[in-house]
C-alpha cells in the first residue's frame, strides 16, 4: 500500500481564496494588467514564481504564504468564525492560517481602478493647464520682443 503526498496546487489555491472573497477572474485580471485568460492559466498551474505569486496575494487581500498554506478543510471553520462575529486577530484556524489581516477592509480592483482613473484625469487636467499658463508666458515674452524690435 502506498501513499501519496497531496500536490501542493497553488493556482487551485488561489481559485478558491478568490472564489471565497467573491473576485471575479476578471477583476483580478485587471488588477495585474492580464487577460482573464491569463488569469485562467494561472489558476490552472501547480506552481507560480515567487513574484507573481506576491502579486496575486497582494490584490486578494492575503500574503503568499498564506497561499501556499491554504487549505480548503479550515475553511468552513475560519468563515464561520467570522459569520458569528466572534473572530479576532489573534484567533486561527487549526492550521494556524489566517487568511487576512484586516477583515473590515475588502479590495475591490474595479473600485481601484476607477479610483486611478480619476487620478489621471486630475493630473491630465493639471498638465493641461500648467501647458497653458507656459503658452501663455512664451506668447507675452514674444509680445514683449516685439515691442523692444519695434523701439
Amino acid at each position: 500500500m502506498s501513499t501519496t503526498t497531496p500536490i501542493n496546487h497553488i493556482g487551485r489555491k488561489i481559485s478558491r481564496i478568490r472564489e471565497i472573497k467573491g473576485i471575479k477572474q476578471e477583476a483580478l485580471a485587471i488588477g495585474l494588467g492580464i487577460t482573464q485568460q491569463a488569469i485562467s492559466k494561472l489558476e490552472r498551474s501547480a506552481k507560480i514564481d515567487d513574484e507573481k505569486l506576491e502579486e496575486v496575494a497582494k490584490i486578494l487581500g492575503v500574503t503568499s504564504e498564506e497561499i501556499k498554506n491554504f487549505a480548503e478543510e479550515n475553511t468552513t471553520n475560519y468563515f464561520t468564525e467570522i459569520t458569528n462575529n466572534s473572530f479576532t486577530d489573534n484567533d486561527l484556524n487549526e492550521s494556524g492560517i489566517f487568511l487576512g489581516s484586516d477583515l473590515t477592509t475588502t479590495f475591490n480592483p474595479l473600485d481601484k481602478l476607477i479610483e486611478i482613473q480619476e487620478e489621471n484625469k486630475n493630473l491630465y487636467e493639471r498638465l493641461l493647464a500648467l501647458e497653458q499658463q507656459l503658452l501663455k508666458a512664451e506668447q507675452d515674452k514674444v509680445a514683449y520682443l516685439e515691442k523692444l524690435l519695434k523701439l
